[in-house]
């Protein structure tokens, strides 16, 4: 349970605007990927990697000490490329905080011990069925050391929760059930689904894409209608894996996703949009740009302002104040939502 004195921070929080407890941020902690992935540019964009270092962050602890941040979200890029992730999470249990590590996968074998040590969860990527997953992820064997990594971590932390994370899209839709049973195959303890981004400029698009790009990943109108009827029927194959929550998603939250590609292709709006992110994260990318969220634009800089100064800025506050999630153009085909309730502790 959240205490009087965070509740209450988080209710000033949405009355002002301004922010004065930020219960998650987001780390991205090395700027390139390890995986070719069709439906991200991140791995295009950044041959050389940026990465942040203990010192910039340690500039910045007492800040998010004060604004009582919970629970830190290691992202990327691929975070296991950090020349020393270890250093920064070191760092950051000084303070009180859970911490989540996003991964391909690909590199977790080579560290699980540090990864048991330091983090609280990982989060890998998994897009298919074995061949499904190597297709779109262009890595040879991906699968296979996705597979050989959970197991490692697995052999040594039995009960270390490892979930999955699929985006679905042209190349995977059809594979949906058997992405489920590949969950399970490799021993993860759960999985759940959002859809492609199609429409932003985040993970290092310097350009929203074009009709070309989005055809390549955006489902057609009558491969929405065929993804419709297979989400129906794992929903009834699969009936368990929802009912425990293998599947992070209930039923009607699955239904969203060939909502969305609906919409995309003009038959429909955009399932309603249910986040406050703006409000309860941060994200400092590798290079000290800070934004609200992934698809926002940046707030400030760290290397320039500090922390505090740039999240309740009267242009941060302003855009806070002005947003509307079911409104505003981002936010309404948003893949990637957060909701905290005002009560709500970190990851309830």
């Amino acid at each position: 349970m959240l205490s009087p004195i965070e509740i209450s921070k988080r209710q000033r929080t949405r009355s002002t605007h301004r922010i004065h407890t930020m219960p998650v941020l987001i780390l991205m902690a090395h700027s390139r990927c390890n995986c070719r992935c069709v439906m991200c540019d991140i791995w295009r964009a950044n041959r050389n990697g940026q990465e942040i270092s203990r010192e910039t962050l340690e500039r910045h602890l007492d800040t998010f000490r004060r604004l009582n941040v919970q629970w830190v979200v290691l992202s990327g890029g691929e975070a296991l490329m950090h020349s020393n992730l270890w250093s920064l999470c070191e760092a950051l249990k000084t303070l009180d905080v859970k911490i989540t590590l996003l991964s391909t996968g690909l590199l977790l074998k080579r560290h699980v011990g540090d990864v048991v040590r330091w983090c609280d969860e990982v989060t890998v990527s998994l897009d298919g069925s074995q061949a499904v997953h190597d297709a779109i992820r262009r890595v040879p064997r991906a699968f296979e050391k996705l597979a050989e990594g959970v197991g490692a971590l697995k052999d040594l932390a039995p009960e270390f929760p490892v979930n999955a994370r699929c985006v679905i899209q042209r190349q995977n839709y059809v594979d949906l059930p058997h992405i489920i049973d590949a969950a399970h195959a490799i021993g993860l303890d759960g999985i759940s689904f959002l859809s492609v981004d199609i429409s932003s400029t985040a993970f290092n698009r310097p350009l929203p894409w074009g009709d070309e790009r989005v055809d390549d990943v955006a489902l057609s109108p009558n491969e929405t209608t065929e993804f419709e009827r297979l989400v129906e029927r794992t929903i009834e194959t699969h009936a368990r894996d929802f009912e425990s929550g293998f599947v992070a998603e209930s039923p009607d939250k699955l239904r969203r996703l060939p909502r969305y590609f609906a919409a995309i292709n003009g038959e429909g709006d955009y399932p309603t949009t249910v986040c406050n992110a703006p409000w309860v994260s941060t994200v400092i990318e590798t290079d000290g740009t800070v934004r609200p969220c992934f698809f926002h634009h940046s707030l400030g800089n760290v290397h320039e302002q500090p922390l505090e100064e740039i999240i309740n800025s009267p242009d941060a506050v302003a855009f806070r104040r002005s947003l509307d999630v079911n409104k505003n153009p981002i936010c309404r085909k948003c893949v990637c939502t957060l909701y905290l309730g005002r009560t709500t502790p970190v990851g309830a």
